[in-house]
Order: structure tokens, then C-alpha cells, then sequence
């Protein structure tokens, strides 16, 4: 065995490392991306869910979003107010006021409201349900298919199905909005956690059609509106809307509404 030419190849492959690290270190401090110390500092403020609920592709685009001025100190709504205020005080500001929001699935025709107009047996998402005859087994077209795709889609076990229709556990709900995008109906919407009236029902055929699929369906009636004493009830393609920012929460519209379509949270 030749021991210079070992020696010579050796040499030759430390030569070339110690090269290609001396490169790589020089190369790391002219291409050194600055990074605002305060956006580590809100990232770590940050539950670090990445759910995208905030609109920014996860928690490190929320954080270089704020330290920009593009999102405010409080866009994480799975922090919520206790994650804002740290995000405030690491930027100098002061804490915005945070509104708690939960999802809510704006239907309440469950196997007791509704009926099935035949028996499916194809693949379980609610997205392909939509295909078959009249978008679903259930005598409402406009309804809950009840197949779990927002289940499966929320990460924080706060929505499950129950008796047919998917029900949100508000407690649990951290507002991401995955749920909604999962919806093939677009039954799902955000609405303060505070809010004491909604309507469960998405229907927007007339009241006839309505009451002959679902014995809770809202039947464009507007008996809500005219009891309403704060003006948050309106009427459209025969379906009741409140605005929860108008709405006080009196009640009168869940007295009055003959279908018991309006219900309390």
C-alpha cells in the first residue's frame, strides 16, 4: 500500500472540506437575512397552531405580518386577548380590544326535522353527496348532509356530529374558519361568542317548500323583523339574517318565530 498517495488523498478531501466550510461561512454572513428581533419575539408569542385562521400562512407570517404594520396585534383568534396583549406589549402599542368569535353551523334539521327522500350508500363526504339527486338523501336540499368533512377539518375537536347535523362546542371553537372552508354548503359563519339569538337555518326556498322539508326552517314570514326593537332582523329570499352587531339580545324574535328557526346560544 502506497502511503503518500493515502496521505495525498487525504490531504486533498481536507483540503476541499475546509474549503467548502470557509465558502459556506462567508457565503452565511453576506447573504444574512435580517430578521426584527420583535418578530421572534411575537412568533414566540404565538401558539404556533399554524391553522391559518388569521389569513397568513401560519404563525411565522403572522408574525412578520404584525412587526410589518400589515395585521394587527390581535389577528391570532386561537390566542384570542391574552395573546394579544403580550403581541401589544412586545410592539409598544396598545392592546386593541378583542372580540371572541365561534363558529356556528346555521342549521338545526336533525333526524327528528328532517327526512330522507332515499337511502344513500355511496362514499361518506359531504362534498361528493352534493353530486347525487337533490345534493343529499335529506328532504331539505339547503341543510346539513351530516357527514363530518367540517369534523374532520377542525383541528381543535370542537365540532362533532350529533344526530345528524354538525354541532359546534363554542367552548372548544377557536374561530379558525377551517370549518367553514370545509362546508360544501356554506353552512358555518363566525359570530361573536357572546351572541344570544341566531337563526339555525340556511334555506332560502319559500315558506311552503320550507315547512314540507324541515319542521325548523325558516319561512321568510318576517314576524321577526317587525318584533325586533333594535332593527337587527332582515329578510331576504324568504330567510331571516340578524345582525349581531345591532342585536341586543331581548329575545322577542325566538318568541315570535312560529318555527322556532331563531334560537338561543
Amino acid at each position: 500500500m502506497d502511503i503518500s498517495a493515502i496521505l495525498t488523498a487525504v490531504a486533498v478531501v481536507g483540503g476541499v472540506g475546509l474549503f467548502l466550510g470557509l465558502f459556506l461561512g462567508v457565503a452565511s454572513i453576506i447573504f444574512k437575512v435580517e430578521v426584527d428581533e420583535r418578530e421572534e419575539a411575537v412568533l414566540a408569542a404565538l401558539p404556533g397552531n399554524n391553522c391559518g385562521g388569521c389569513g397568513f400562512p401560519g404563525c411565522s407570517g403572522l408574525a412578520a405580518a404584525i412587526v410589518k404594520g400589515e395585521a394587527p396585534v390581535n389577528a391570532c383568534p386561537v390566542g384570542g386577548e391574552p395573546v394579544g396583549q403580550t403581541i401589544a406589549s412586545i410592539m409598544g402599542v396598545e392592546a386593541q380590544e378583542t372580540v371572541r368569535m365561534t363558529a356556528f353551523v346555521k342549521c338545526a334539521g336533525d333526524c327528528e326535522k328532517t327526512t330522507q327522500n332515499y337511502e344513500y350508500t355511496g362514499v361518506a363526504d359531504c362534498s361528493m353527496v352534493g353530486y347525487v339527486p337533490d345534493g343529499g338523501a335529506k328532504s331539505c336540499n339547503h341543510g346539513c348532509l351530516g357527514y363530518g368533512n367540517c369534523v374532520k377539518a377542525c383541528p381543535f375537536d370542537a365540532i362533532h356530529i350529533r344526530n345528524g347535523i354538525a354541532v359546534v362546542d363554542r367552548e372548544k371553537c377557536k374561530a379558525c374558519g377551517k370549518c367553514i372552508a370545509a362546508c360544501p354548503k356554506a353552512l358555518i359563519e363566525l359570530i361573536p361568542y357572546q351572541a344570544k339569538s341566531v337563526v339555525a337555518c340556511s334555506s332560502k326556498d319559500k315558506g311552503p317548500v320550507t315547512m314540507k322539508a324541515c319542521q325548523s326552517g325558516c319561512i321568510g314570514c318576517s314576524l321577526c323583523v317587525k318584533v325586533c326593537p333594535a332593527g337587527a332582523i332582515t329578510v331576504e329570499d324568504f330567510h331571516a339574517h340578524i345582525d349581531q352587531s345591532k342585536c341586543i339580545g331581548c329575545g322577542a324574535c325566538r318568541e315570535k318565530c312560529p318555527k322556532k328557526a331563531i334560537m338561543e346560544l
